[in-house]
């Protein structure tokens, strides 16, 4: 008589609690990779999902369409870096320019660029492209803080604040490429983001030309009508 032996059900693995914040996260880190390295033409949602980790129906669950990924992952850029440089939008909006350290500010905004060239310099480039700049929360807070503090006697009479927002914030993200930030250490990271933000603040204190050495154009440039915003970055002339 053969004994009788009970079947074991097989073990249940315990199923991975669902993370859509983080699922989301993933998705948006890997979408900022795939842009830095293949640009627009080379994205997918298909992609992005695979170098994310994540199951395709999971992403699409996310992102319908790879515009709606491309616009998200601006978005998401610009609300990081403007945590970084200005910290919690509630406190940041109503903030007085003559309040805020520009030294501090310079220093952020390098550091974060060094620690993320890939991700920022696809924030620049859509930036640039957007029909409605105005739309992105950090652009929008820093040029109209450069916009106010252009008001105020602290600043130099006659200050382009769109010309000058654009020409500081492309030198700060694609400086991290010149330098190579992603063959350094985080120590020589921040010593490069130090060395953009001390150029960028002599610069600004003291600029490169002594104007009492060029008087004739000195007067031209004081005389130049003051500047206005365009609603549009790249607008047509």
């Amino acid at each position: 008589m053969t004994e009788r032996t009970e079947s074991v059900p097989p073990l249940r693995r315990p199923r991975r609690k669902r993370d859509p914040v983080g699922t989301r996260e993933a998705i948006l880190q890997a979408a900022g990779m795939v842009l830095a390295q293949d640009g627009k033409e080379g994205v997918s949602v298909a992609q992005v999902a695979q170098r994310a980790g994540v199951n395709r129906g999971t992403a699409y669950q996310h992102f319908q369409t790879r515009e709606q990924l491309i616009e998200a992952t601006a978005s998401w850029v610009s609300e990081k870096l403007y945590r970084a440089a200005f910290g919690d939008p509630a406190v940041a909006k109503g903030q007085p320019v003559e309040s805020i350290s520009v030294e501090a500010l310079t220093e952020h905004i390098a550091q974060f660029a060094m620690d993320n060239p890939d991700i920022t310099r696809v924030w620049l480039f859509e930036l640039l492209g957007s029909k409605h700049p105005g739309d992105d929360p950090f652009w929008q807070q820093y040029v109209s803080n450069f916009e106010r503090f252009a008001k105020t006697e602290l600043a130099q009479p006659g200050i382009d604040a769109e010309v000058a927002s654009v020409l500081t914030l492309a030198g700060a993200f694609l400086w991290p490429i010149w330098a190579r930030a992603h063959s350094r250490s985080a120590k020589e990271r921040q010593q490069m983001a130090k060395r953009f933000a001390r150029e960028m603040l002599r610069l600004s204190l003291h600029g490169t030309m002594r104007p009492e050495k060029y008087p004739e154009l000195d007067a031209r440039v004081r005389k130049a009508p003051a500047p206005r915003r365009q609603t549009k970055l790249n607008q047509a002339s």
